[in-house]
């Protein structure tokens, strides 16, 4: 008989959603519109897509990547002034949890993060053999005092998501540096920062100087938000060289693929293309704004590309409904739904959608 670890055994696994093409058949709907992922609507640079037909035309799909990441690591160093060997290449910045997590957690060993955060960090924690200690958010904010009281002797890790999904609120530099003043140097604190192009405070933690400071931090980067590659899953970590050298030796020789190199490398030197995205973000968080507010719907500031409201009464049926009339939302818990900025004509669909399905099922 099969016996699965029981630390395994305890891990319920992500759900992933069904092809839009399938949703659309089951439904018997056409042109659903998808506002649950937190996906730039704008799509990807231009630049990106043409190297990937480059990439393709040079007929090099039978040859490995390059295991190093050589020019993308060139590109990242002169981007944050950083030498090559702080920077490690992910499968998306998810599997760079998963080397920190494989590579420093041992069993018993603890890990703090929010207990609204994004989900990844308490799904890899368990399946390496660790302990998630979560701390409540306050005012729907990572609460970094509280986090810091939580550090324990058998804490390895930190995870603090700024700007934080799902909630969309962020840490300002002065409250993420009053946490690291309180924590001993060998906790390895790791900066989540998915959505960091897009924040617009001025008082946003600079990680970068916090890192030069402070060789056991982690910053966290992707290619997936607002540079618009998430079907190739590409993203990086920025760290100290002996963090870098110790993950390596648990990272896979080709964990990242050639065409999202490409891809990356040419999204990373389109700066038009992040500044467009970032318009468009904040021109439909605006919309989204006055919908909420002309509906009486408490929603949270955001520095992401997602707002979380609330609708004043369980969310999973009013996800339900949305999903019948061809919008897909992520309900998150209770009264909160999640849903992400999208383009114009989306967005002007939620506002047809929204307000038929509050007054039936308020009715």
């Amino acid at each position: 008989m099969l016996q699965i670890p029981d630390h395994i055994a305890s891990i319920t696994p992500y759900q992933p959603g069904k092809p839009m093409a399938e949703l659309e058949r089951e439904l018997g709907l056409t042109g659903v519109i998808k506002l649950a992922s937190n996906e730039n609507p704008v799509g990807p640079s231009p630049k990106a897509v043409a190297a990937l037909r480059r990439a393709l035309d040079a007929g090099q799909l039978n040859r490995y990547p390059d295991g190093g990441g050589y020019y993308l690591k060139q590109a990242l160093s002169a981007r944050w002034g950083l030498p090559e060997n702080q920077f490690i290449l992910g499968n998306g910045s998810n599997e760079i949890i998963e080397f920190l997590c494989r590579t420093f957690l041992q069993p018993g060993d603890e890990v703090v993060a929010a207990d609204l955060t994004f989900v990844v960090y308490k799904l890899i924690t368990t399946a390496a053999g660790g302990t998630l200690k979560t701390v409540p958010l306050k005012n729907h904010t990572h609460d970094l005092d509280a986090m810091a009281e939580a550090v324990g002797p058998r804490t390895k890790m930190v995870f603090v998501c700024n700007p934080n999904n799902p909630t969309g609120t962020y840490n300002s530099e002065a409250q993420v540096q009053r946490m690291l003043a309180r924590l001993p140097d060998d906790v390895i604190v790791v900066f989540d920062e998915a959505y960091a192009e897009y924040v617009q405070a001025t008082d946003y933690p600079d990680t970068l100087a916090m890192l030069a400071a402070r060789p056991n931090t982690v910053i966290l980067r992707t290619f997936s938000k607002v540079y618009g590659l998430p079907a190739l899953r590409i993203g990086y970590g920025m760290t100290s060289p002996e963090l870098v050298d110790a993950m390596n030796r648990v990272r896979q020789p080709f964990n990242a693929n050639d065409l999202a190199q490409e891809a990356a490398l040419a999204a990373l030197a389109d700066d038009d293309h992040v500044t467009h995205s970032i318009q468009v973000n904040e021109e439909g968080k605006r919309t989204l704004a006055e919908l909420f507010d002309s509906l009486s719907l408490n929603y949270l500031p955001t520095q992401a590309n997602f707002i979380y409201f609330n609708v004043g009464m369980d969310g999973g049926p009013v996800f339900q409904e949305c999903l019948k009339q061809g919008l897909i939302l992520r309900h998150i818990h209770g009264d909160w739904i999640r849903v992400t900025v999208g383009l114009p004509h989306e967005l002007a669909r939620l506002a047809q959608v929204l307000p038929d399905v509050l007054r039936l099922l308020r009715s």
